[in-house]
């Protein structure tokens, strides 16, 4: 009968037979991620996949502290590592040591998986782009002290317009330690207020060399800087994080500096244009205030300005004349209907009918005898004809 073994016995044997398969002990495997966790100790715990099987895969924090990008479920990678054996699972699994996506380099899926993030957070809005000053008196440039940029970078400033101050911060722009000093460099410049513009540049290189302006910390050191920031980063077609949070974004360092500073005898060039316009323009009006002013002193009005005064006077004779006359018109209008109502009052007052011989009879209280037939013999009577009164009595009738 063969030896019996034990789990623990066979699962050793196995493990020993894998970990010294030399092609198990370095190996790359192409696959899709399934079930990716990130634990809480930093360790990667996912599946690699394709249509025919599956394998558990392990990526250690010290390993994936390295990765340039961030799995997801579902990505395309390719992992380099090697087989073992998890004795307390019992399985299989591939221990991964690098990561790459597959089909694109990890460089630009992390630039791609930056760039998205930030944009969300709305560190690249247009509202909050800060306004480049038109003619700074201080322009502050971080990049290294020795390349051939900051010389390209003082040449132009220094043709352009010489009175320009330039203020440099050396600092690495490539490796490791490149993001601080960058960073370091626009708080210094905002600490110390000494410039009115700073310009981030650097020359041409590969992604991996351009690497240190996708960093996350320096675009939010970029954003939150008081002094506009001018990225200029690598050639015309390269891109980086810091070209997208920055103020504004130059194809090269000496388009930067192209941009920042205008160039001084283009300036002098438009300041004669411009005072030539303005003396053709004083010219005109002051020709155009001649002319008028010639206009005024030929005017009859100022040349014999009591003319006008006796015009006036002449003219309020008339209107007076007019007014009398207009007066007398009235006047005379109104006499006539006056004549004509006490033609006709007249026609009809009782001293007309008087002075034609009648009179009027009354009692002595007054009152009118319209009929003898009111008398009496003895009555008194009082009457009235058209040059006075007298007294009579009634003694009968006729």
């Amino acid at each position: 009968m063969n030896k019996c073994l034990s789990v623990s016995e066979l699962t050793a044997y196995i493990k020993q037979l894998v970990d010294n398969d030399m092609l198990l002990s370095y190996l790359w495997v192409a696959g899709e991620i399934s079930n990716f966790k990130n634990h809480s100790s930093g360790h990667m715990y996912f599946s690699l996949k394709d249509d025919g099987a599956v394998i558990r895969c392990v990526m250690f924090r010290t390993q994936n502290s390295r990765l340039k990008f961030r799995p997801e479920e579902g990505m395309r990678v390719l992992v380099r590592g090697y087989v073992s054996i998890y004795a307390v699972g019992g399985a299989y699994q591939l221990y991964v040591d690098e990561m790459q996506p597959d089909g694109t380099g990890a460089l630009y899926m992390a630039f791609e998986q930056l760039k998205l993030k930030l944009e969300k957070q709305g560190l690249f809005e247009a509202g909050k782009k800060k306004g480049i000053p038109v003619l700074p008196k201080a322009i502050g440039v971080i990049t290294s002290p020795t390349g051939a940029v900051i010389r390209d970078i003082t040449q132009i400033l220094n043709r352009r317009y010489p009175n320009a101050r330039v203020v440099i911060y050396g600092s690495a722009v490539q490796g490791a330690e490149a993001p601080a000093q960058l960073i370091r460099g626009i708080r210094c410049f905002n600490a110390m207020k000494n410039v009115e513009v700073i310009i981030l540049a650097r020359g041409g290189g590969s992604l991996e060399d351009l690497w240190p302006f996708n960093d996350e910390n320096l675009a939010l050191a970029i954003v939150e800087s008081e002094i506009p920031v001018i990225s200029a980063v690598g050639h015309e077609t390269d891109y980086s994080i810091a070209d997208f949070a920055a103020d504004l974004r130059a194809p090269t360092p000496s388009a930067a500096a192209e941009m920042v500073m205008p160039e001084k005898k283009v300036l002098k060039e438009g300041l004669r244009n411009l005072e030539k316009r303005l003396s053709i323009s004083l010219n005109n009006r002051l020709r155009r205030e001649r002319e008028k002013l010639v206009r005024l002193e030929n005017a009859r009005s100022l040349q014999r300005p009591l003319e006008m005064v006796d015009r006036k006077r002449q003219h309020l004779d008339v209107l007076e004349r007019n007014l009398i006359q207009q007066n007398q018109i009235g006047l005379d209008r109104v006499k006539s209907v006056l004549r004509e109502a006490a033609g006709r009052l007249n026609a009809l007052s009782p001293l007309t009918v008087l002075s034609r011989g009648y009179a009027v009879a009354q009692t002595e209280e007054g009152a009118l005898i319209r009929s003898s037939r009111a008398l009496k013999p003895g009555d008194k009577l009082i009457l009235t004809v058209s040059d006075g009164k007298f007294q009579g009595i009634y003694e009968k009738p006729l």
